[in-house]
């Protein structure tokens, strides 16, 4: 049965639902162990944790490794660009920014996946999309303020935090021409493991992890949240929306994670909300739901 990719059915919203919940979680989780843990470091842990548990999942299905290098290309690629780029990033601007700025920041993925879409050929950049643009850039000028006192390096963490989600637009489409025929444990799988060798490159030239000290219980327990809810099963829930409903669908999932993400880090982690954040947020999500269409659909259907 053809998918429609132009929209998405009951059951992807549900599955959108439980991943807005997911990665918003990872928000919290990374804000709770970067008080111990370098950002490098941490990123290495999440993906070699999340290998490692679904890794069993593999073998109980039966399903064995690439057996030579160009099997592996694709996951090399869509790990770089979907988990060694952004999330070293990301992680890295939430050491100097609150991991509720960092979601919201996290919500222009759909506007940066647009405009690659587009300049790849892939989908046409239609009015509605410039304006969504337009107004997303608006909301992040909001968010920044203009002239308004911040803390030393917020600058820096913001420009990390949207770099990171312009590299989620780039692994969409990676991924919807490498991989359209991957099943998503696969997918999920093998960009892990292919991330985790990345990274031990990484984290051990920049960071050298074996000379931590050991964290405590409670960074340990963030790390095991990160690796097994926000990324070993968000990320079969995510490639299994992406095959069915596309990559610009899959990425609206991010208008959920800052709402997620603010709520996370305002009761556990007592970060403040000030209202510029509120209405940075606000303008932003406007500007996604302007580039999705449905609601303006809506409104004419009822004039």
């Amino acid at each position: 049965m053809p998918l429609n990719r132009s929209r998405i059915d009951a059951r992807d919203w549900s599955l959108l639902a439980v991943l807005s919940v997911l990665w918003g979680g990872s928000f919290f989780f990374n804000g709770a162990a970067l008080r111990e843990l370098p950002p490098l470091t941490l990123v290495l842990l999440r993906v070699a944790l999340g290998a490692a548990i679904l890794l069993p999942l593999l073998r109980i299905q039966g399903i064995g490794f690439p057996k030579r290098i160009a099997g592996w290309k694709p996951f090399v690629a869509i790990g770089l660009l979907n988990n060694v780029i952004p999330f070293s990033l990301i992680v890295v601007g939430q050491t100097f920014i609150p991991s509720g700025l960092a979601s919201i920041l996290n919500a222009t993925t759909p506007l940066f996946t647009v405009i690659v879409m587009a300049a790849a050929g892939e989908e046409a950049l239609r009015l509605r999309r410039v304006a969504g643009v337009a107004l997303s850039l608006a909301g992040v000028i909001i968010l920044r303020g203009w002239g308004a006192e911040t803390r030393a390096g917020q600058g820096l963490g913001i420009l990390l935090c949207l770099g990171g989600a312009f590299s989620y637009g780039f692994a969409a489409l990676a991924a919807r021409r490498l991989l359209k025929d991957s099943p998503p444990l696969v997918t999920a799988a093998y960009q892990l493991m292919a991330s985790t060798v990345m990274m031990v490159i990484v984290a051990g030239a920049a960071e050298q992890p074996w000379r931590l000290p050991m964290p405590g219980m409670t960074t340990w327990l963030a790390v095991l949240g990160l690796a097994g809810l926000s990324t070993a099963l968000a990320y079969i829930v995510f490639f299994q929306i992406l095959r069915r409903s596309g990559a610009t669908n899959v990425m609206l999932v991010t208008l959920l994670i800052p709402v997620i993400a603010v709520l996370l880090g305002w009761l556990v982690l007592g970060e403040p909300i000030s209202m510029r954040e509120i209405a940075g947020a606000i303008v932003i999500g406007s500007a996604l739901l302007v580039i999705d269409g449905r609601v303006l659909d809506l409104l004419r259907r009822g004039t």
